[in-house]
């Protein structure tokens, strides 16, 4: 008995660290409204006053996308003699020779290759070697999988006639978001951050991130914070920390769209998560005790801490998963009253507040027509269920950035895939390896799945809807995952 109110006070713990984030995202959700009726607009400088522009393009073996990368940059609305374009190649394969024949036939434009040996620093090293040389004093980032506005410059660079601003975000959009129901998911998913998270943290002069692509910095701005660091895998949360720990003022843009590729598969799905989860606990184990150690106010703290440390929400989900298998034991067996259930439904307040931010972050895109709320209604569960299933994968991958374990740089495989008739699998850079937590994976589903079968039979309903949504996600995840490894 003891064991299982050890077990309560666990799970209690787990649940409350979600309603905390929650009330979080609740501020974030009120100030995105307040954000919203007030966009802010630059200053247009004329033709004439345009200062020169750096716009850095890292690549690494991209033999798929970068044609198509390159023909975006260099449709670029900006004086020619005030624009350089650096490709910062790191590749081992034919993408050398691909972007070295493409720029040769645009004598006009001042495309600079930099081909490293050694990819020292990875996607961070490219950066800083790339800026040494920089010619602009403003410096612009494209990932390969992007295909950069046109009048992207034009409408980022009048911020920058305040000194203080030292970074402009834009909002990452989607080319393939149809191409099946994962990118759809990640699109979902997106969509919050870059509409409730991002607007609002900047309507308050909350710490927000430079999201490691579509946004364009003050180059002394990067040299004041100590230039790109490769400490963590998430260079770009890094540095945009340093900057505002700095001074330094970051505006985003929400009405100026970057498009790009969502990654089709789960393993790319998942190699794009561990990155970014990973290093945002990095970050946190870096940032964190120098955020409140400075004169910052209270709210930005909390901002700061709940941005830092909310994939540590990927720990707490295990946590509650297998906390909820003892549990629905106890009440199965009476050793539980039903008051402690009818308590636990405070935190249910958590999960109405993240729906909400997900309501209006992917609402807001479509003018809430009928056909995006009735979409609404089944990709949140199917969302939060495939997020569940997400979990072990996650989780193991905040522990290792808070615990300090270093793992090398994995890019996400690019494909180049404008609609679902085209296949991802002839892919040469598709992962096969078969990680363990995919085993891991396929196990908590039957385990689910057989918690939803036991409490069908034994009528014991309180856990039912979470138990199917775990078996769900983790069947989802697991499936998809085995499927994507294969050639």
């Amino acid at each position: 008995m003891i064991l299982l109110y050890f077990i309560i006070g666990i799970y209690a713990l787990a649940m409350l660290f979600i309603l905390l984030y929650s009330f979080a995202q609740a501020n974030l959700l009120y100030h995105f409204f307040q954000f919203r009726k007030n966009i802010p607009k630059a200053h247009q400088p004329s033709w004439e006053e345009l200062p020169v522009v750096t716009v850095q393009l890292p690549v690494f073996n991209e033999k798929y996308v970068v044609e198509r990368l390159l023909d975006a940059a260099a449709k670029f609305n900006y004086p020619k003699d005030k624009l350089e374009i650096q490709i910062l190649d790191d590749s081992t394969d034919e993408t050398a020779g691909i972007v070295q024949k493409y720029i040769q036939d645009f004598p006009e434009i001042d495309f600079q290759y930099i081909h490293r040996q050694d990819r020292r620093g990875f996607k961070a090293g490219a950066l800083k070697a790339g800026l040494e040389v920089a010619k602009g004093d403003f410096i612009a980032v494209f990932d390969a999988d992007f295909v950069p506005d046109p009048d992207f410059l034009l409408q980022t660079i009048g911020h920058f006639s305040n000194e203080k601003i030292g970074m402009v975000q834009s909002r990452w959009t989607h080319l393939n978001e149809s191409y099946s129901l994962l990118t759809r998911l990640q699109a979902f998913a997106l969509d919050a951050h870059f509409m409730v998270e991002q607007m609002g943290r900047n309507h308050q002069k909350a710490f927000i991130n430079f999201n490691g692509t579509g946004g364009i910095w003050r180059k002394s701005c990067i040299v004041d914070a100590g230039n790109w660091h490769d400490d963590t895998l998430t260079e770009d949360l890094d540095l945009s920390y340093r900057a505002q720990q700095k001074g330094w003022e970051f505006i985003y843009r929400p009405d100026i769209k970057s498009p790009a590729e969502l990654p089709p598969v789960m393993s790319a799905i998942k190699s794009q998560q561990f990155r970014w989860t990973k290093g945002g606990a990095e970050c946190a184990a870096k940032h964190l005790k120098n955020v409140w150690k400075e004169p910052f106010g209270l709210r930005k703290k909390l901002h700061a801490s709940a941005h830092l440390l909310n994939a540590v929400i990927f720990i707490a989900v295990v946590i509650v998963s297998l906390c909820s298998i003892p549990l629905w034991w106890g009440f199965q067996q009476g050793m539980i009253p039903g008051e402690v259930f009818q308590g636990a439904a405070l935190f249910l307040i958590g999960f109405v507040i993240i729906a909400l931010v997900y309501f209006f972050a992917n609402l807001s895109l479509v003018d809430f027509s009928a056909k995006g709320i009735l979409r609404f209604l089944w990709e949140l569960p199917v969302f939060l269920s495939v997020s569940m299933g997400l979990s072990i994968h996650n989780a193991q991958a905040v522990w290792e950035g808070l615990t300090g374990k270093k793992s090398p740089f994995i890019r996400t495989p690019k494909y180049n895939l404008s609609d679902d008739r085209q296949s991802w699998k002839h892919n040469i850079y598709h992962q096969l390896k078969v990680p363990v937590t995919t085993y891991l994976e396929g196990g908590m589903a039957l385990v689910f799945l057989l918690m939803v079968i036991l409490s069908i039979y034994f009528h014991t309903y309180e856990m039912l809807v979470f138990h199917g949504m775990l078996a769900l996600g983790f069947t989802l995840v697991s499936v998809e995952s085995f499927r994507s490894y294969r050639i």
